[in-house]
């Protein structure tokens, strides 16, 4: 019986480039982005300036986390205490987690069969909520139609926030993710397309919204050393009426993540190199589901997901269990019980009264999930994924 042993946690180290930069960074002693000379940029702006520049805005922040971001991206756009905040309910609890922290509520809208909110229920509650935002994540990498996401956004006067946090360097029709919304939020966390161990990364072409995110990220009144920001004036209206909510990204993060940035288009073709070896074996089995993906879809995979649809929640427990003796870590979203990251909107009690969305139960109940480090190569892929098939086709046996 073959067995697989690497670890499904071990990340691609941070290039030379990006160890020499944070080596510079701590001789410096400058760690925190405003200890910088006058007119001189911090290693943070450099980052803000080269993320702008990538996504093609003219406004970036660097923050702590991306939960962070999102938090305050929402009470950018306007969200106050009491606010409805429509939200596709498979996501990571980061998410409602953020609504939660603006004093908003969240309205959980349906998914579809292939992981992307469902637009029927989006528009549905839009017309019935009342809701005036809309926080739409694109979970594990899996983008919805986004020309009808805009569409029902102006017809229902909708904020759009975007959670790109599994997205970054993907596309819809040509167009950036996080380039849709009014504003939109990324994640640098350990196990996404690039890596400072935490961080998150605000960006917008909206200068007011930009000012006052820079403002509660904890600029104090130094928000003019910002660069890749509004100028000056921008500030006027908002900097004595903001509060400081203190959440910004230092030198030391931002230094590990400018190399990685230069190579982020190379790195998404390697992890959808990885993600099609595992999909073609996978499907080679007619008992696993794979998602659709829409031909305007430029998706980046740096995980995959699939099901098993007529396995029980036994079979289920027993499969995963017998992968992970043969060394390959799989993760269900089915589980009763919360585990790891893994999580669905059941498990968020906080958010009050429990709602019944029958497509996602449905689809949550059979779905698993699995990381595709870049330390794994192709040889690794095809050995993991064959395990995977031999192990649902003895679920059967």
């Amino acid at each position: 019986m073959e067995k697989f042993t690497k670890s499904f946690t071990q990340q691609a180290p941070i290039p030379d480039e990006g160890i020499a930069l944070a080596i510079e960074v701590m001789q410096s002693g400058r760690l925190h982005r405003y200890n910088v000379e006058q007119g001189e940029k911090s290693t943070t702006d450099l980052l803000e300036i080269a993320f702008a520049k990538y996504l093609g805005v003219d406004n970036c922040l660097a923050c702590a986390s991306c939960g962070y971001a999102l938090h305050i991206a929402l009470r950018c756009v306007g969200v106050t205490q009491g606010d409805l905040v429509l939200c596709n309910a498979f996501t990571l609890a980061p998410v409602p987690g953020a609504i939660n922290n603006a004093g908003a509520t969240p309205v959980l809208v349906d998914i579809d069969q292939n992981l992307c909110i469902d637009l029927d229920d989006l528009e549905y509650k839009a017309s019935q909520s009342g809701a005036k935002f809309l926080l739409l994540s694109h979970m594990r990498g899996h983008i919805a139609d986004m020309d009808r996401v805009i569409d029902i956004c102006h017809r229902h006067d909708l904020t759009l926030i975007e959670d790109c946090a599994h997205t970054m360097g993907a596309k819809w029709n040509g167009k950036l993710s996080g380039s849709f919304g009014d504003v939109a939020c990324f994640s640098t966390q350990t196990y996404k397309h690039m890596n400072s161990g935490e961080g998150g990364l605000l960006v917008t072409p909206h200068h007011k919204i930009m000012a006052k995110a820079i403002i509660y990220s904890g600029s104090y009144m130094l928000y003019d050393r910002h660069h890749a920001a509004p100028d000056k004036q921008a500030f006027d209206d908002v900097r004595l009426l903001t509060p400081n909510y203190s959440g910004r990204m230092d030198n030391l993060r931002a230094a590990t993540l400018l190399p990685q940035l230069a190579k982020l288009d190379e790195d998404c073709k390697a992890w959808n190199l990885r993600h099609d070896i595992v999909a073609e074996v996978l499907a080679s089995c007619d008992k696993i589901r794979l998602t659709e993906r829409s031909d305007k879809e430029q998706f980046v995979a740096s995980s995959i997901q699939f099901s098993v649809p007529s396995l029980g929640y036994h079979q289920f427990e027993s499969l995963i269990e017998r992968c992970a003796h043969r060394g390959v870590v799989i993760k269900w979203f089915g589980s009763h019980v919360p585990e790891s990251y893994t999580s669905k909107y059941d498990s968020w009690a906080y958010l009050g009264d429990s709602v019944t969305l029958s497509n996602a139960d449905q689809v949550l109940a059979t779905l698993l999930d699995m990381r595709l480090p870049l330390t794994f190569d192709e040889a690794d892929c095809n050995l993991i994924a064959k395990i995977i098939v031999e192990e649902v086709e003895a679920s059967y046996e």
